[in-house]
């Protein structure tokens, strides 16, 4: 079973933030903690910064950089652990990759978890010409993890990465199929004892243990802290209730919103429109080459100023694809002006609880690439989320907090911020005010910021730390399973010219269900079809929270289930001819790594057949 250690008992809990934008890993020493105190650390990470040049930093750009043959100088890919690479990972990856777009591996972690392309085949850069190499979004994450686990061997060579118990945090919106994904990515790169996290999970892990214990001071029975991710590539909320057991403070994850692909890829191509406007008026236009350029370049540029609330500007530099200007570039400068002005109006405006994201109209014909969110409002996603979970506390036991009888919303009482983009205190204000703003329309008193959070590194500290948690110290986020999981099962019926037969939804997995437990078989029998090619569709809800396990639903509304990616396999006849139909009643397991399993299991026989979530064409057991 996944997460159970069978070989040397782990010295270190690592926790991993595999992010879209920059990688981390920091550790807790497991033999020397004691309740919530507890000794931890993050790991300075060997990386390439210049050719032939490496130093460590906290953090690993999530870049990889495919150089041309002839462009490096032998030597120049070197690392402590290896003379061999062919390519460069981290802070030179970014840097090199702003100057040549077409040449850079990026925003990997996104494209994992697309189910509209082959998240095994070498599609990046998915721009890039022929002649250019590509990596597969699998392959790259692989690169990632891998790069960390040399990094730490080096550091800790009597303490082996492949014996430590190794926590990989993920979005909490991803579906079964990206987790499953990522999990096979951590093991193919030697995580071999391994657990998933929710990353806005990971944050408040990293709050409840920076305070030392204080938190129980700062929240109260009966509140709920809303966690507000933006990060890379997403934006991630969540929502946790304080509850009050026989005397002791427990925090329980009531909701998770929906996957969103939204967050600072956005804003740094927002803020190259914005500085090729700026050009354009001075008569300088941009090829799309260059934009790709700027794109990059501005990511950084938004970094500096973000990071340093003194500097009012950075110069942007821009490489001529022409040989009329002077140096062969183009200068421009993103100013903090613009900065603020392009993602507080774009990404977060003051909007009311009822403006929700808006679709717009859309081309028959679209380039592939990742599926972004239409509406860049993240506030408005922000207001949808807290609608849909109105009744997220309506059955939790042990919950003292009420919600007036005419709410239209889940009234935070509290709010924790993590990512990256949030290190800009004007955009964390205005999301406060923002969400202050809908709670006095509703009379309810404002929401509160819980302090001290560590942008950067809270994922990875907050994850090492969940897996000391794990083993019955300190104090663990209850929930289970964010969502409630259904298998679509088709209805018998005649044929009838251009009608499809109806499905139904059968529960497979309830909302809470806990990591390591599988739900009750299901009592009614159904029909599998063996030896051929056959298709499965699956759906998740974050808000029908009372089905149990066999509920068969006919009938929803569309905001309440959310099809998931569709499975097509050849499930092995065993014997059967093909196209037979067996009768098989159905079980599903929450693993404890925290991805999902479904079994098959005919009434007359030891076989099993398990439907894997991990997206490989014919995959089967």
């Amino acid at each position: 079973m996944i997460g159970i250690n069978h070989g040397p008992a782990p010295k270190y809990s690592l926790g991993i933030d595999l992010g879209t934008t920059h990688c981390a890993l920091s550790y807790v020493d497991i033999s020397r903690c004691d309740g919530e105190q507890v000794t931890q650390s993050v790991l300075p990470i060997p990386q390439l910064t210049a050719p032939g040049t490496v130093e460590s930093l906290g953090l690993l750009p999530s870049f990889v950089y495919l150089p041309h043959a002839d462009e490096m100088a032998a030597g120049a890919l070197t690392l402590p652990w290896t003379a061999d690479q062919d390519f460069a990972i981290g802070e030179m990856a970014r840097s090199r990759g702003a100057a040549t777009p077409i040449r850079l591996v990026s925003s990997a972690k996104s494209w994992l978890c697309h189910a509209g392309v082959d998240r095994r085949a070498a599609i990046l850069p998915n721009d890039a010409p022929p002649e250019v190499p590509r990596l597969s979004p699998f392959e790259a994450s692989q690169r990632y993890l891998a790069h960390l686990r040399a990094a730490w061997d080096q550091a800790q060579p009597d303490a082996p990465f492949v014996e430590q118990e190794i926590v990989v945090t993920i979005p909490a919106s991803f579906d079964p199929a990206a987790r499953e994904l990522t999990a096979e990515a951590a093991r193919a790169a030697g995580c071999a004892h391994l657990i998933l996290l929710e990353e806005p999970q990971a944050a408040l892990y990293s709050w409840i243990q920076k305070s030392a214990g204080s938190w129980r001071k700062e929240v109260r029975p009966g509140e709920i802290i809303l966690v507000v991710d933006v990060g890379g590539g997403t934006s991630d909320f969540s929502l946790i209730a304080v509850l009050e057991n026989d005397g002791i403070l427990e925090l329980h994850r009531v909701a998770v919103g929906e996957h969103i692909l939204l967050g600072g890829d956005n804003m740094d191509l927002a803020l190259a429109y914005t500085v090729a406007g700026k050009l354009s008026k001075q008569g300088t236009k941009l090829d799309a080459w260059q934009l790709r350029t700027l794109t990059h370049a501005c990511r950084s540029a938004k970094e500096a100023l973000l990071n340093d609330p003194q500097s009012q500007s950075v110069p942007l530099v821009i490489a001529s694809r022409g040989t009329k200007l002077i140096g062969g570039s183009i200068r421009s400068e993103l100013t903090r002006e613009e900065l603020s002005a392009a993602l507080l109006e774009g990404f977060f405006p003051a909007v009311s609880i009822a403006d929700h994201p808006q679709g717009r109209g859309r081309a028959g014909l679209t380039q592939l690439g990742l599926p972004y969110a239409q509406d860049a409002a993240i506030t408005r996603h922000l207001a949808a989320f807290l609608a849909r979970q109105v009744t997220a506390t309506d059955d939790l036991a042990g919950f003292a907090g009420q919600l007036p009888a005419d709410a239209t919303f889940l009234h935070p009482t509290a709010v924790l911020f993590n990512g990256g983009v949030f290190k800009s205190d004007l955009l964390a204000q205005r999301t406060l005010s923002t969400i202050n703003a809908w709670l006095a329309s509703e009379n309810a008193p404002p929401a509160r910021p819980l302090e001290g959070a560590d942008l950067d590194l809270a994922v990875a500290r907050g994850a090492a730390y969940y897996g000391y948690v794990r083993r019955g110290q300190g104090v663990r986020i209850r929930g289970g399973s964010a969502r409630s999981y259904y298998v679509a099962v088709e209805s018998v019926m005649p044929a009838v010219p251009g009608i499809q037969p109806p499905i139904q939804a059968l529960c497979l997995a309830p909302f809470g269900m806990e990591e390591g437990s599988e739900a009750a078989l299901s009592a009614q029998e159904f029909g599998l079809v063996v030896g051929e090619q056959v298709r499965f569709r699956f759906f998740g809800s974050s808000v029908r929270r009372h089905d149990q396990v066999g509920a068969l639903l006919d009938d929803w509304e569309p905001d309440e289930l959310q099809e998931l990616d569709e499975i097509q396999l050849t499930l092995p006849s065993e014997g059967r001819d093909a196209g037979e139909v067996v009768r098989v009643r159905l079980q599903a397991r929450l693993t404890e790594a925290g991805t999902l399993e479904l079994e098959a299991l005919p009434h007359n026989d030891s076989t099993r057949w398990k439907v894997e979530f991990d997206v490989r064409s014919g995959a089967t057991e």
